[in-house]
């Protein structure tokens, strides 16, 4: 039998681009065993060939989308989140991963635009105190310095009198101020069971007002709260409601289902419903409210409500059965414990 002549080498090459070369050479050779056809080894390096062919076209097709999204999130910046990226028709993965993300960045551009709100917020709110300072501040240069220049045109009670009321208004302020920080702040062994009812019966007690307060109460108001806060809560609403009423103040507290309702009304004007909302942002205070008191910090509505939503709870105000304002309060309501209240 005559000894077969060697085979030349073959060479099968992917297209450029794949990164994928198959080179059959005198080693494909080697893949049969002695007495196996050659027929059969070189069906076995066609097999390898198309095999690496198909690894690569579908590899591609698969990668493809992924290169896609990794083009498109290495654009993205922090000021253009909720652009996302594009989601493929195709590959089911691929397009729950590209949901997946979309899903992300629009978490993170919400929590941005919190934190914008959030920084938009503290700067008004520094401008605010700002300006609030500002005027007791200018109150005190200008006498303190008339005072300097002429010392004799200014009886030193006078002087001491005017100059003591322009302090007495920054302490307000300044109290105000560290009452709204400290609000989200409160140790838990400051939280207990509270008798709303048995707390307003105390806070308008020690008040020496002079307009009389109609109390009505029904029992089993016990909500979980800060008493201190609370208290600082009614006594701001019992103020305003002092300020703007005619004859009498009204005070209910009410127990429903889930809930513990006091509401707090005066006979005065009342508040337009276009105002009702803006009297508890922070430093407004209407034409009514400067010129029955002038001396106020526009903070006292604004700590009411951020107590109340502190407490889980809500604040709101309407028009009241005698024409005035009715501040309502609503905090969810607890079953006593064993214990007891406090």
């Amino acid at each position: 039998m005559a000894t077969p002549r060697p085979m030349a080498a073959y060479t099968a090459v992917i297209p450029a681009g794949s990164r994928v070369v198959v080179e059959t050479v005198q080693s494909l050779l080697g893949l049969a065993r002695p007495g196996l056809p050659l027929l059969v080894s070189l069906e076995t390096a066609e097999l390898i060939v198309l095999n690496a062919w198909v690894t690569w076209k579908v590899g591609g097709r698969l990668l493809r989308p992924l290169e896609k999204m990794g083009a498109e999130l290495s654009r993205i910046d922090f000021a253009h989140l909720a652009a996302g990226i594009s989601v493929p028709s195709r590959a089911q993965e691929i397009t729950r991963l590209s949901r997946t993300i979309n899903q992300v960045l629009g978490r993170v551009q919400k929590a941005k635009e919190e934190l914008e709100e959030l920084a938009r917020r503290q700067r008004q709110f520094a401008s605010d105190v700002a300006h609030e300072l500002r005027t007791p501040i200018t109150g005190l240069r200008v006498q303190l310095e008339a005072a300097q220049q002429d010392p004799g045109s200014v009886p030193l009670p006078t002087l001491l009198e005017t100059t003591l009321g322009q302090v007495d208004r920054l302490q307000t302020i300044t109290e105000d101020i560290l009452g709204l920080a400290r609000l989200p702040h409160c140790p838990p062994a400051e939280w207990r069971q509270v008798d709303l009812a048995a707390l307003v019966k105390a806070e308008i007690a020690q008040r020496a007002d002079r307009h009389p307060v109609r109390l009505r109460i029904t029992h089993g108001a016990t909500v979980t709260a800060v008493p201190s806060q609370i208290s600082r809560l009614l006594a701001n609403l019992l103020n305003n409601a002092q300020r703007h009423s005619r004859r009498v103040v009204c005070v209910e507290v009410r127990a429903e289902p889930t809930a513990v309702e006091v509401a707090v009304s005066d006979d005065g004007q009342g508040i337009a419903e276009a105002d009702r909302e803006r009297v508890f942002q922070r430093f407004t205070r209407l034409d009514d409210a400067r010129r029955l008191d002038r001396h106020g910090t526009g903070l006292g509505l604004a700590i009411a409500r951020d107590i109340a939503q502190a407490h889980q709870g809500t604040l709101s105000v309407e028009e009241s059965t005698v024409g005035g304002a009715r501040f309502v309060l609503r905090l969810p309501r607890v079953r006593p414990t064993e214990t007891g209240s406090s």
